[in-house]
Parts: C-alpha cells; sequence; structure tokens
C-alpha cells in the first residue's frame, strides 16, 4: 500500500488545495493530509478548526485522512507513520525554487521522496493568504472556497 502526505498549514483549506489532495488521492492508496502549526506564523484559524473544515471538504472521498502534523520535522513525521512519499502542489516556478532545497532535505534526512503535482490553472493565484486578505478587505471568494469554509470566513 502506497501512503503519502500531503502537508500544510491550511489556513484556510482552499480548492487549490484540494484539488492537489483529491489528484494525490487517485494516484495512491491512501493520503494523509497533516497539518501543521508554524509558531512563527499567525494563524486565522486553529490547528482544530483546519483539521475540521478539510475533513468536511474531503468527507465523501476515500483514501483520505487528516491528522495533526504535531512537532519536529516532515521528514521525520512521514518516516513515523510509514509514508512513502510527500505531495506538495506547485503553481509556477517560484513554487519550485522554494520547495525543491526541501525536498532534497526531506530525501536526505529519511529517504522519503517529494512527488510535485502543478496545480489547475484555475488556482495558480490563489494562496491561503490572498484569500484571507481580500476576504478581510471585502473581496468575493466564494469560488476559490468550499462553503464550510466560507462560512467560517
Amino acid at each position: 500500500m502506497r501512503r503519502v502526505v500531503c502537508p500544510g498549514s491550511f489556513d484556510p483549506v482552499h480548492k487549490g488545495h484540494l484539488e492537489i489532495i483529491m489528484r494525490a488521492a487517485s494516484l495512491f492508496d491512501e493520503v494523509v493530509v497533516a497539518v501543521s502549526t508554524n509558531p512563527a506564523k499567525k494563524y486565522r484559524f486553529s490547528q482544530e478548526e483546519r483539521i475540521e473544515m478539510i475533513s468536511e471538504a474531503v468527507s465523501n472521498l476515500s483514501g483520505i485522512s487528516v491528522q495533526a502534523m504535531g512537532s519536529g520535522l516532515l521528514a521525520e513525521y512521514c518516516k513515523r507513520i510509514g509514508a512513502d512519499a510527500i505531495v506538495k502542489g506547485l503553481r509556477g516556478a517560484p513554487d519550485y525554487e522554494f520547495e525543491a532545497p526541501m525536498a532534497a532535505m526531506n530525501r536526505h534526512l529519511t529517504g522519503v521522496e517529494t512527488v510535485f503535482l502543478h496545480g489547475d490553472g484555475r488556482y495558480q493565484h490563489v494562496s491561503s493568504s490572498l484569500i484571507k486578505e481580500v476576504a478581510a478587505l471585502g473581496g468575493d471568494v466564494a469560488e476559490f472556497l468550499p462553503k464550510g469554509v466560507l462560512s467560517r470566513l
């Protein structure tokens, strides 16, 4: 069985994230959505709320579980849960330039590979930070969010 991890802070989860998670689920037997918390970041939603929103958004799909990653290195988390790979979505070249060194380090640390999936063009410009900013200023972000997330935002 092939288990992979889709890590992220998901604050909030948006349709770009979900598109990558669903594609990963079509390629692998099990996808663990690992919700991380970076102490250097300021979050709009608690980790529990983020887990709940993702769980609701993927509830109709099989082979996907959502859990808190906890503290420590992603590579060690993957080793601990028996994941074969990390799946990361890329919006473009800047994402790759940011993610490639981390992928190399994760492989060096524990042997876990990283699989990059190029995101759907409809979501190339979408990030959780941008969604929060636009929503706070009164902009319409409905087309980028699951209904459950939109109602909480």
